[in-house]
């Protein structure tokens, strides 16, 4: 079906908003739209300046605003690379609804969920990078930019079970009218979901209990009048508390103490069965149970669960399951110790969906308001049913049912039965609807505390309505807790809420200087103290420089048909280049800094380091420094900076207190070192104690005068030691008494004696 063209009034100041809820089992889009609240006249004092934007389904066809995906995105954990083949037929099903001059002004959301919430953090990561860069290749769509929370911000990301709750309490509020009217302290409702893994509470408390309630959320809204609502929610969740977890967890206990209550011979025969009065009677079941952690590994083991059909057993056996006696760190807890704000039923009212309704509804004709007395009755009458004859009926029901599912059964154009099962039960509902009911019950009771006894007259009706009206009789007011599943023709559904919440934003505030509405979640201000924390994985940097350029670059350079991104290959050349650029003139000074560095290093290397450095002997023998090996490393990365050694240009002096000064002097104005001169002893020994002395000359250059001489060596004749370079050994060499030997005549070179320390 083509979208709506500009010419249809109903288009006219229309904004589109899409949700993808991507569950565990499926991916479902579900197109919303509202009416542009700047194009809104709103009279001031009006009561339609105490209203929110009214947010509707986003097709003039009421089957066209939802499309689905199965399996669930999570799925494709181990290959990322198929989100854009998945999500394709969700994203041409919004192209083909929303006009496209739209398109650029229509946000768009993909929230992942439970099963997300499974996979390993690289798993998410890569998961949702390749769904955000297949939105900004393959559609026009409103898109946020990238942010710390992922690629395409907020647009792309996994929600917790906190979100998820707050967003459902406000998606019933504003079904409900709970945010209408001038009186804007009005009691909100409550709100309770359950599902097949977790179950979620988001309430209100009351005005005394905010007092002294803490982790409370900061829910904010905006009026079409400008004015800004501000509720304070409290929203937690149960992991594991949802109905089948539940059931694993029900089957572990249940065959552990079976076997903990029979001898070794009855537990290893194989042909035994398990009672259930969670399941209708005669039904068997072969279950494998996942919970449970016993000694023995025959617990582990299949067993054959065969149903006694004992409503109130089964609710007597599921409540242990609650964990209600574990410690309470704080001073009010409700199921498995977390913590929940007192909660007062005489003003507070809750409305649950999912399993709330749909064990409810689809078997005991009960949605709607709720009563435990009938509720009880309609659940022992199908517990104790024999299995066969409930097949027998379901089958009998699916042919009449063909195209309905209601439960009711029509006849001339009148209902003459109702609570019969369509075509939408299916027999796992059916297996497990005992279980289901009991757990429902003890929930509402045992674990949230909601009061057993509504109307304790009961009544034989089936139609929720008239709870309502028997209610208002005994002045009871509104019902405590009823199950929904729609309002009018919108369902139920925290996707509801997330636009809301959206369209909510878009109108205009009453001062410039108003705080943008955001998320709840993004309004906690201490979020590290926070028991609800954001769910961010581990995303690359480069991810939001990719979205930004990939719309402008030409089909063929895009990742998908180069097999590799172009845009991060350009980045990382154009970095190496930056980073020769800024070495290349610096490679000097980085050297020299090097070697500096290195120089520090090695001079630390020992206390004999400096010693050998300078090359002077120790006694005659070279000592053995504690850190030679540990400075061998040192060494080789000073003489891998210091590159080759330049030639020596220069020659050192030897200069005594008893000779003339002494140079040796080559013809090119340059110096040479003489060879290594012994000196004999007096006594004719070498030393005095017998050891040869030898004096090693080391090169220094020396220091030019201006002339182009050298410094006047004069200045050094009064020296009364041999002068070496930094020669840091205390013990002096006495060359007074010393004769030194005739110098060796090379060619080309000559000799320069100063006796009066004059240069000739």
């Amino acid at each position: 079906m083509a979208p709506p063209t500009k010419g249809d009034p109903w288009l006219a100041g229309r904004h589109f908003g899409i949700v993808i809820d991507a569950g565990s089992s499926g991916s479902r889009l579900q197109i919303y739209s509202w009416r542009d609240p700047k194009s809104i006249k709103v009279p001031k004092g009006s009561e339609l300046a105490y209203t929110l934007p009214k947010v509707e389904k986003g097709t003039q066809d009421n089957d066209l605003w939802v499309a689905k995906v199965e399996p669930g995105l999570s799925s494709l954990a181990d290959h990322p690379e198929d989100v854009g083949a998945y999500l394709r037929p969700l994203l041409g099903h919004a192209r083909e609804q929303i006009p496209p001059s739209l398109h650029k002004d229509t946000p768009i959301f993909l929230l992942a969920t439970a099963g997300m919430r499974l996979l390993s953090p690289k798993q998410q990561a890569q998961i949702l990078r390749e769904t955000c860069r297949f939105f900004v290749t393959h559609s026009n769509f409103r898109i946020d930019d990238p942010s710390p929370v992922g690629p395409c911000g907020s647009s792309v990301r996994i929600i917790t079970g906190e979100e998820e709750g707050l967003f459902g309490w406000i998606a019933v509020n504003y079904l409900m009218d709970g945010f209408s009217g001038s009186h804007l302290d009005r009691t909100t409702y409550g709100f309770l979901d359950m599902g097949g893994a977790s179950t979620q509470i988001a309430f209100e408390p009351s005005k005394e209990s905010q007092k002294q309630s803490k982790d409370l959320i900061d829910v904010r809204l905006r009026l079409l009048g400008g004015q800004e609502i501000h509720h304070k929610v409290f929203v937690t969740t149960w992991l594991g508390y949802g109905t089948n977890q539940a059931r694993e967890r029900y089957v572990g206990k249940t065959i552990a103490d079976y076997d903990a209550s029979k001898d070794d011979k009855v537990v290893n025969d194989s042909h035994h069965v398990v009672p259930d009065p969670c399941l209708p009677r005669g039904l068997e079941l072969t279950e494998s149970p996942v919970h449970t952690n016993p000694a023995s590994t025959h617990v582990k083991k299949p067993h054959h669960m065969v149903g006694t059909g004992s409503f109130a057993q089964c609710m007597k056996q599921t409540e242990p399951l609650l964990n209600k006696e574990k410690p309470c760190p704080d001073a009010h807890c409700l199921m498995n110790g977390v913590y929940v704000p007192p909660i007062d039923f005489s003003v507070s009212h809750f409305i649950g969906v999912s399993e709330y309704w749909y064990s409810s509804e689809h078997i005991f004709g009960l949605g709607g308001a709720y009563d435990f007395v009938q509720y009880e009755r309609a659940a022992e009458q199908f517990c104790g049913r024999d299995w066969k004859g409930i097949m027998a009926e379901h089958e009998e029901s699916r042919k009449l049912h063909r195209l309905g599912g209601d439960g009711e059964v029509m006849k001339d154009g009148q209902v003459v039965a109702a609570g019969k099962w369509g075509p939408k039960v299916e027999v796992p509902r059916l297996q497990m609807q005992c279980f289901k009911a009991a757990w429902i019950a003890n929930v509402l009771h045992e674990g949230i505390k909601l009061p057993r006894i509504v109307d304790p007259g009961g009544n034989g009706t089936t139609n929720g309505a008239k709870v309502v009206e028997e209610a208002n009789k005994k002045g009871l007011g509104r019902p405590t807790f009823q199950s929904m599943d729609t309002v009018g023709d919108i369902a139920i559904s925290w996707t509801l809420g997330k636009m809301v919440l959206e369209a909510s934003k878009e109108v205009p505030p009453l001062s410039k200087n108003t705080k943008p509405l955001v998320d709840p979640i993004d309004d906690i201000e201490d979020i590290k103290h926070s028991p609800i924390k954001p769910i961010v994985p581990p995303f690359l940097s480069l991810d939001g420089i990719e979205q930004r350029i990939t719309p402008h670059l030409p089909t063929s350079l895009t990742r998908s048909s180069l097999g590799f991104s172009p845009v991060l290959f350009l980045f990382y050349v154009f970095s190496v280049f930056l980073l020769l650029l800024f070495v290349c003139p610096m490679r000097r000074q980085l050297r020299a800094m090097c070697l500096r560095n290195v120089r520090k290093l090695s001079h630390r290397e020992g206390p004999y380091s400096d010693l050998m450095e300078e090359g002077q002997m120790f006694n005659g023998n070279v000592p053995a420094s504690p850190s030679t090996s540990g400075g061998r490393w040192l060494r080789s990365i000073r003489r891998v900076f210091s590159g080759p050694k330049p030639k020596l240009k220069s020659s050192l002096s030897v200069v005594t207190s008893g000779n003339p000064a002494l140079r040796h002097i080559a013809p090119n104005g340059s110096f040479r070192a003489p060879p290594t001169r012994s000196f004999t002893a007096p006594n004719g020994s070498s030393s005095s104690n017998g050891i040869a002395t030898t004096t090693q000359y080391i090169s220094r250059s020396p220091s030019p005068s201006p002339n182009g001489f050298m410094e006047d060596i004069s200045s050094y004749s009064s020296q009364s030691s041999l002068m070496t370079s930094r020669s840091r050994n205390t013990s002096q060499i006495n060359l007074s008494t010393m004769t030194p030997r005739t110098p060796i005549s090379r060619a080309n070179s000559s000799y320069y004696v100063s006796d009066k320390k004059q240069m000739q």
